[in-house]
């Protein structure tokens, strides 16, 4: 019998990961309240601390990625003008 990976969310591992950074209880305190092992509590930990920069940084790509660039936008006006146009010589026949 196998036993099935449990996924959690990402709020759950920030929660985690920065209540370890704080240190207000130790990381096997953290792991017996919340019923995950010690190991994994420290690795998240470690990602925080690593990526932390990335989120301050000018170009930070996670944010540029939600952002559409001008070639998407434009893409979209193109088609939006191809339906309008197909649209009325429809309506007009």
């Amino acid at each position: 019998m196998s036993k099935k990976r449990i996924q959690y969310s990402s709020e759950f591992k920030t929660k985690l990961a920065l209540a370890a950074i704080r240190g207000d209880e130790t990381v096997p305190q953290l792991a017996a309240r919340y019923n995950v092992h010690p190991t994994q509590i420290n690795s998240w930990k470690r990602q925080l601390i690593e990526q932390a920069a990335e989120l301050f940084c000018k170009n930070n790509t996670a944010a540029n990625k939600e952002q559409p660039t001008t070639d998407d936008l434009h893409r979209v006006i193109g088609q939006l003008a191809v339906e309008r146009d197909f649209l009325a010589r429809k309506l007009n026949h």
